[in-house]
């Protein structure tokens, strides 16, 4: 099964992208589900229909659905709802309050996204399209699984077997129940749906990350700032999507002013994401709604291109720990003369000119608050050291 999972800031038309992208690709034969991690739900107003959290058949062979996050919550955390709503109701009485609060801030998201899993072990599609929530929402659950294999490996025994010992003394003086040999089972399952989702997603042979982007500043920064983390974190992004392209034949007037911010702000994203391929997307001239609109739109992305491809599969940079104190930014660049060369750091971004040529890197949090100490060019790659 192939998955391409679109994420970017809140506004961009995101969902539109991916609902375009399923239309289009379903449209061929091959068999697409469209879902949404994104509470939000925008996605029934895309289609125009009301969707839930089986799949709902749109036309042909494309169904779609939205994640309904407390039905999820409920089949995946069993006992270890069980436990905690135990120790909640100590004091009170069950309500829909106590139901509502049992779904904890983030952890939603996560349950849509092991969804995914789930979606690609039944294996009745070609292609799941995910409609991701907002940029920042998506990288903390994308990081999720490598913290949490981190905490259960060194903490998890530790913890199970001292419960193991605490239990008759807790349970008689603070006459509170603790976790069970079940409750910890369901933790130990719940682990290892997190972690084989953590290594479907590193699959580039069949996930792919495809970022939505405006010619806005403040959204291509954003969006400059997601694809470095996704990147660091080795997931593929093989595509960037510019959405709502003003023609040039807006005409002249207001929109003038705003077609040349346009111009320096696609060359801004054309020099910060070379060589992924960048897609653009002309402004609709009425609201996108409803299947016709969405297959029109996605035709006016793609093109003649298959949407459903692999895009771009190469590892572009790396941060790794420097044999002396600080770090290396470590950037493929195959077949440059380094005399050609020039490098400069401009606050948290990094710009490199090869002759006429310009690439800009926004810096991880950890290089940001450092400076650029050396460069070295050596096998296609150019090594920079920051202390």
């Amino acid at each position: 099964m192939r998955i391409i999972l679109y994420t970017g800031k809140g506004g961009v038309g995101k969902t539109s992208v991916a609902a375009a992208t399923a239309c289009k690709i379903a449209k061929k034969g091959k068999r697409v589900l469209i879902m949404s991690t994104d509470q939000a739900h925008s996605l029934s107003d895309s289609f125009d229909l009301r969707l839930s959290n089986t799949p709902t058949k749109i036309k042909g062979n494309l169904d779609a659905l939205e994640v309904d996050v407390v039905l999820e919550n409920e089949n995946i955390w069993g006992n270890i709802k069980s436990y905690i709503e135990q120790l909640m109701l100590l004091k009170s009485n069950k309500n829909i309050e106590s139901e509502e609060l049992l779904v904890f801030p983030g952890f939603e998201d996560l349950l849509s996204l092991l969804k995914i899993k789930e979606i690609h072990d039944e294996n009745k599609y070609d292609v799941l399209i995910v409609d991701c929530a907002p940029t920042g929402e998506t990288m903390s659950l994308l990081k999720f699984p490598e913290i949490f294999k981190w905490w259960m490996e060194k903490f998890f025994p530790i913890k199970k077997k001292g419960a193991k010992l605490a239990k008759p003394i807790v349970e008689s003086t603070l006459k509170i129940p603790m976790p069970d040999e079940k409750v910890f089972d369901e933790i130990e399952l719940l682990y290892k749906k997190i972690d084989d989702l953590h290594s479907l997603l590193l699959d580039k042979e069949k996930v792919s990350i495809r970022i939505v982007t405006t010619h806005e500043k403040i959204v291509i920064k954003e969006s400059k700032r997601s694809f470095t983390y996704l990147h660091l974190f080795d997931f593929n992004v093989d595509a960037v999507i510019i959405n709502k392209v003003f023609s040039d034949t807006i005409g002249k007037g207001y929109f003038e002013k705003w077609l040349d911010i346009q111009k320096d702000s696609i060359m801004d994203i054309n020099e910060s994401f070379s060589p992924i391929p960048i897609f653009k997307c002309q402004l609709m001239e009425k609201e996108i709604r409803g299947y016709e609109s969405l297959l029109n739109m996605g035709d006016s992305i793609y093109g003649e291109i298959a949407p459903e491809k692999i895009m771009f599969q190469e590892k572009i940079f790396e941060v790794e720990r420097s044999p002396k104190e600080g770090y290396n930014l470590i950037i493929n660049l195959p077949f440059v003369d380094k005399k050609e060369l020039k490098l400069y750091q401009k606050g948290d971004e990094l710009s490199i000119s090869i002759k006429n040529e310009k690439r800009s890197f926004l810096l991880p949090k950890k290089l940001c608050s450092k400076e650029v100490a050396g460069a070295n060019y050596s096998e296609g790659k150019l090594i920079i050291s920051f202390n």
